[in-house]
């Protein structure tokens, strides 16, 4: 059963100069998978359920259509074009495979090797990297709430950040990630998605972008998947919520930095509920966050003060 996508979902960060200029850019950036802060995050292992010629085939056909795309391509910039050059990136293509597989078997062949099907191991892994290659793309991660403590503590800088929110209900490509399971992906699925299934295909994206351990459940993560980078805004930014200790000065700035927006945005700030460890959301009083800023020191007459506390000293009982 598909879960039903949330109105909104929620972007932590840490106040910055980067997350500055997301906000008033209105852009959203896709990051390398290998920066995540899980390190098993989108490297799922293959699971060799097939026999060795179909992992030979399934190998073949990862690693000749990476090959002629990469050929082509770089055939494209040089302006070579014709049949010539189509039969000569396919012969290249084969020729490059056949000469790995053939390094393959050959290692497996050494008799210090300490694996108990050594040809089937090294296939399995050859095809993971293939697999994987394919999924160079940028992720943006989101959350389904903007009061979980959890997230405040691990990427709203301890509640020093803020939160933004952005309209999810009509977004085509968010993906809800699942969590637990086993990081595995099946050889002969790999081999169904080669021949064209698209519930394979599905089922292989999943496995590789969408799935992590059960321990982090807690962040109801949502992701869109991209060109690595930065991207202009697919979501339509609607609030953003500040953190406990969100330094009234950062809450100015972010507050008259998105004041000449053609959508206004709404402003919130977190408390925690009386006698609880929850947190709750509320609007927050710009009038009152914005009074007094942006301050002058020189308009502050010290002397001033000191005088008045003298002459309080001064008064008779």
């Amino acid at each position: 059963m598909t879960s039903p996508q949330p109105d909104l979902v929620y972007k932590y960060r840490a106040f910055s100069n980067l997350s500055m200029a997301m906000l008033v850019e209105d852009t959203l950036f896709f990051a390398d998978p290998s920066t995540f802060n899980d390190p098993l995050d989108t490297k799922p292992r293959l699971k060799a359920d097939l026999a060795t010629p179909a992992l030979e085939a399934v190998l073949e056909k990862l690693m000749v259509t990476r090959l002629e795309a990469e050929l082509s391509a770089a055939a494209k910039i040089i302006h070579y074009r014709g049949p010539k050059t189509l039969e000569h990136i396919a012969r290249r293509s084969q020729s490059t495979f056949a000469n790995r597989l053939a390094d393959i078997r050959y290692n497996a062949t050494d008799p210090d090797n300490a694996f108990q099907d050594p040809l089937g191991y090294s296939l399995e892994r050859h095809i993971e990297t293939e697999v994987l290659r394919r999924y160079e793309k940028g992720i943006v991660a989101f959350a389904e709430r903007s009061d979980c403590p959890l997230m405040w503590s691990h990427y709203g800088d301890q509640h020093r950040g803020f939160c933004i929110g952005y309209g999810a209900s009509d977004v085509v490509g968010l993906h809800k990630v699942k969590y637990g399971g086993l990081p595995i992906l099946k050889a002969s699925l790999v081999q169904a998605m080669l021949a064209g299934g698209d519930r394979a295909q599905s089922q292989v994206d999943a496995a590789v972008l969408l799935r992590k351990a059960k321990d982090w459940a807690y962040e109801r993560e949502w992701r869109l998947i991209g060109q690595r980078g930065s991207q202009d805004s697919l979501l339509e930014m609607t609030e953003v919520v500040f953190g406990l200790r969100c330094p009234t000065a950062v809450q100015f700035t972010i507050i008259r930095a998105l004041a000449g927006r053609s959508r206004e945005v709404a402003f919130f700030a977190i408390h925690p509920r009386p006698g609880t460890f929850e947190l709750i959301k509320s609007p927050l009083d710009i009038d009152d966050v914005c009074r007094g800023w942006p301050r002058r020191a020189a308009d502050y007459n010290f002397d001033d003060v000191f005088d008045e506390v003298i002459d309080d000293a001064a008064k008779p009982d």
